[in-house]
């Protein structure tokens, strides 16, 4: 590993600890040129699948675009960084566990809103907004009315209060 400071080769691991739900090694190394500290995170390198577009173009699965859109939906909303972070993870483990080299962009898509639909109505919607093309006020109220008639008890409870109980 070299210094980000001196571009040295010699550095030295101080301290070694898992990081990210224990996905992730945290080095703390010391350079030995410069005693400089800095810290690294290793990772398992994943062979995720290509992601076919609906043009037929093919890319490299993307988690950092995954996280983008995610994160836009929930934005303004009380979710915790974390629960956003196990998300992409759950979504990019599916891909991998597919076994399969390539899956269709909207298998993607399909799978964060279902794990959208879980955490949030309000991040489900505007993210199916985007993600289905919505034209009209008639597909928003399709897609509203089908998230409050279809939510099971247990995500009932796990929904995020619209309104604070404050107002009452």
């Amino acid at each position: 590993m070299h210094c980000p400071f001196c571009r040295s080769v010699d550095t030295k691991v101080v301290d070694s600890r898992l990081a990210s739900e224990g996905d992730q090694v945290r080095r703390r190394r010391e350079c030995l040129q410069c005693l400089e500290r800095f810290t690294t995170y290793e990772c398992a390198e994943r062979n995720l699948p290509r992601v076919v577009k609906r043009d037929g173009r093919r890319e490299p699965f993307n988690e950092e675009k995954l996280r983008k859109g995610i994160t836009l939906a929930c934005e303004k909303r009380p979710i915790p960084t974390e629960r956003i972070d196990a998300t992409i993870n759950k979504i990019s483990h599916k891909a991998l566990s597919t076994g399969e080299r390539e899956i269709p962009a909207n298998s993607i898509g399909e799978w964060a809103m279902l794990e959208l639909r879980a955490i949030d109505q309000v991040a489900y919607v505007r993210f199916a907004s985007v993600y289905r093309s919505f034209e009209d006020v008639q597909a928003f109220r399709d897609i509203i009315d089908r998230v409050e008639n279809d939510l099971s008890p247990e995500m009932l409870e796990s929904q995020l209060s619209l309104i604070s109980d404050d107002f009452d």
